[in-house]
């Protein structure tokens, strides 16, 4: 029996109902986010959403500033996060796409879907884009690109990023993890030592069985990276 059952006249909290509004938001889309169906979801009178709601339209804007808060919130502090080089802050960025804590594409990807049928979620949804590009851009300006290509770049990475989303691309974290290198050298021009991608597979709790970690010392060349795929470690250029 859940605690809402247990505890005569508890009505939850603020988060519990977000969490449950997050929920379907991402199971079933917007349109199943409603107040009775999350009061059932959570064992719930229907009056007990509005000891902390106003509305429905209170809750939704509740559910947008979270997701603004996480995903574009943290994009920008990897972004802004120390690196010695370029690859190193380009992987700092890449956390985002490998932890759910840092950036939640399931949220993304059901907010750019709600975005398409609400006006204001679209313009939401434009000044995250704009806001995310902004931090992107500023990351190569660091490292002395020019303006014009820090923003090319920064337009390459994160709308590879958003494609990933769009299509709900599947594929192994072994073999996403297997590209990192050659997507650092496609992003920036300059490729990731193995100590690099050694640091960024700690943070994460991946070892790659088939693969060999290049040297600490030595970048990938563009002509290693490319003949560097993820079951072909024992003849790879990199497994020195």
């Amino acid at each position: 029996m859940s605690m809402a059952k247990t505890e005569r006249g508890w009505r939850g909290t603020p988060d519990l109902w977000l969490d449950a509004a997050y929920a379907l938001l991402v199971e079933s889309g917007i349109e199943a986010v409603k107040v009775m169906p999350l009061a059932d979801r959570l064992g719930l009178s229907r009056t007990s959403f509005y000891w902390h709601f106003a509305d429905r339209e209170a809750l939704l804007a509740g559910l947008v500033a979270r997701w603004q808060a996480k995903n574009t919130g943290n994009l920008v502090a990897r972004c802004e996060a120390p690196a010695a080089t370029i690859a190193e802050a380009l992987l700092n960025l890449f956390d985002c796409w490998y932890d759910d804590g840092l950036f939640d594409s399931r949220l993304e990807f059901a907010m750019r879907t709600w975005a398409l049928t609400d006006a204001s979620v679209a313009a939401a949804m434009g000044a995250a884009d704009a806001d995310r590009l902004a931090a992107i851009t500023a990351l190569f300006r660091r490292f002395g690109y020019s303006e014009a290509e820090a923003d090319t770049r920064a337009r390459t990475l994160y709308l590879t990023q958003v494609g990933y989303i769009a299509l709900r691309s599947e594929e192994s974290l072994e073999v996403r993890m297997g590209r990192n290198p050659a997507y650092v050298l496609t992003f920036c021009g300059t490729a990731p030592t193995g100590a690099e991608i050694a640091a960024f597979q700690a943070r994460h709790e991946v070892r790659l069985a088939a693969r060999a970690t290049p040297a600490a010392s030595q970048p990938l060349t563009l002509s290693e990276a490319r003949q560097c795929p993820p079951k072909s470690a024992r003849r790879c250029p990199c497994a020195r």
